[in-house]
């Protein structure tokens, strides 16, 4: 089957390079039209529309034009901790060398009291089973951070380096999802505009 991973639209702390995390954060105006904006293609209308419990994911499919969405816990964005609300250039400046160690662990990057990408992949996969056991092509409207953990499922990648695939934010990763949950990398969608 098929898995879609759209991120969400901007907000204001998007704009402003906060790390939102758990913060229920909505779309701000830009983020709205934005979305409105987007084009998906016409067969993923028949998918399943999964979100994460977060406002903004729900806004996005709402947006969209999907009515009827589940809600997956799984899908939440990572936690950040005490970097929460925080500006990752900030925290560069001020923590300096522990942060670049921290940052160099690549899926065990993990902020205080927060948690790392190896955990977003570890409560992704028995969201992924169980949507392999469902045997129905999905799309699912989450965030950067777990888009980032799937691409790292799919394709080994230890988030050391840059990533195998660059997914701008106006772009869908396109996975393929065997019947054990297992994922494999298909690429990346433009979304384009449905007007101006």
């Amino acid at each position: 089957m098929r898995l879609i991973v759209l991120r969400h639209g901007r907000t204001a702390w998007n704009l402003q390079g906060r790390l939102q995390g758990r913060a229920d954060i909505e779309l701000d105006r830009f983020g709205e039209q934005e979305v409105a904006a987007w084009c998906c293609p016409v067969a993923w209308r028949d998918f399943s529309c999964w979100v994460s419990p977060l406002r903004r994911a729900a806004q996005t499919a709402a947006l969209l034009g999907y009515k009827s969405v589940r809600v997956a816990p799984e899908l939440i964005e990572m936690d950040w901790g005490t970097f929460e609300g925080r500006r990752l250039v900030d925290l560069r400046a001020e923590l300096g060398a522990d942060l670049a160690a921290n940052e160099a662990r690549g899926l065990d990057f993990r902020p205080p009291g927060g948690e790392s990408p190896r955990d977003v992949v570890a409560r992704l996969v028995p969201w992924l089973r169980c949507r392999a056991g469902d045997g129905q092509d999905a799309l699912a409207i989450a965030h950067k951070g777990v888009r980032r953990a799937l691409l790292a499922m799919a394709s080994g990648w230890d988030m050391l380096g840059p990533p195998p695939l660059k997914v701008g934010n106006e772009a869908a990763l396109v996975l393929e999802l065997d019947p054990s949950g297992a994922l494999e990398l298909v690429g990346d969608v433009a979304l384009g505009h449905c007007h101006a």
